[in-house]
């Protein structure tokens, strides 16, 4: 291993790898234990290259390492099936035991076909967990050096950050965003709002009435459309009622919490636009 470069060693040890570690190395000594790999390698004055790894402090020699090279599997879903004086059940969808000869060939091939699926999805859902957690660890501890070195961390008032790449073509983002409730001042904005427009009448665009509409009509939940909220502020009208229903409308948004999101990015070369790394399953 010492003769491979750095790059090399972090192509076959990607962080977040799963690998095998020997404390003691050699095909003598077979006790090791399972890790994942939790940093870049260096080399260190020695010579020797190391890398971090989960359940070890500091850095530990890669000729100890082995990757475990396996297909993704699937999270085991429980057997619904069950055999009861020799005769073969499936639990349907009331709870109720049906025996599976009685069940339609489609119909086992589906419950087949789901429980794989979903075997997939829970294990890929535990992995994109853990993906989370890593990342967030990892530039934690960046930032602590940081800290520690310059007495900064990166990052607005708001908590919004980017870190990049030496060579400017990959980079991570952490964006912030605020949850957002409206009080009850926002029934005086309408009321004003529809004062408005009930005045104006005939001079009233049907765009504007159309974007009033949409703005304050409620969903199955409840919730209103923030979008269309936003785009009312937006709006320059001259009106003293408008721009009092505006304030209103400003004055009963609540903060009422946060959510941090990961967004990581990739181009090709340095004057390419980004595209984004797909996670979510809708979009990829």
């Amino acid at each position: 291993m010492t003769a491979l470069s750095l790059a090399q060693v972090a192509a076959i040890f990607p962080i977040s790898s799963e690998v095998y570690y020997f404390p003691v190395s050699g095909d003598d000594h077979p006790e090791y234990c399972h890790a994942e790999i939790r940093s870049e390698p260096w080399v260190l004055g020695s010579g020797d290259t190391v890398i971090k790894i989960t359940g070890r402090t500091g850095g530990v020699h890669v000729g100890h390492l082995v990757k475990v090279v396996r297909e993704h599997s699937p999270h085991p879903l429980g057997n619904s099936r069950q055999v009861i004086d020799g005769t073969e059940y499936l639990s349907d969808a009331k709870g109720s035991l049906v025996p599976v000869s009685l069940i339609r060939p489609q119909h086992l091939l589906e419950d087949e076909v789901v429980r794989k699926i979903i075997g997939y999805a829970i294990s890929l859902s535990d992995q994109v967990a853990r993906f989370k957690g890593h990342t967030f660890e990892d530039l934690s501890d960046f930032e602590a050096l940081l800290d520690q070195e310059y007495g900064t961390t990166k990052g607005g008032a708001k908590g919004n950050k980017t870190f990049m790449s030496h060579d400017g073509l990959y980079k991570v983002q952490i964006a912030v965003a605020d949850h957002i409730e409206f009080g009850s001042e926002l029934q005086i904005a309408k009321s004003l709002v529809d004062e408005c427009l009930n005045e104006w009448s005939a001079e009233a665009r049907e765009e504007l009435r159309a974007v009033v509409t949409r703005a304050f009509n409620t969903d199955k939940a409840g919730q209103i459309n923030r979008a269309e909220i936003f785009s009312l502020l937006r709006l320059e009208i001259g009106d003293d009622r408008w721009t009092r229903a505006m304030k209103a409308i400003r004055d009963a948004m609540r903060v009422v919490g946060s959510k941090t999101y990961v967004r990581c990015y990739h181009r090709p070369t340095q004057d390419a636009g980004w595209q984004a790394i797909t996670i979510d399953l809708a979009k990829a």
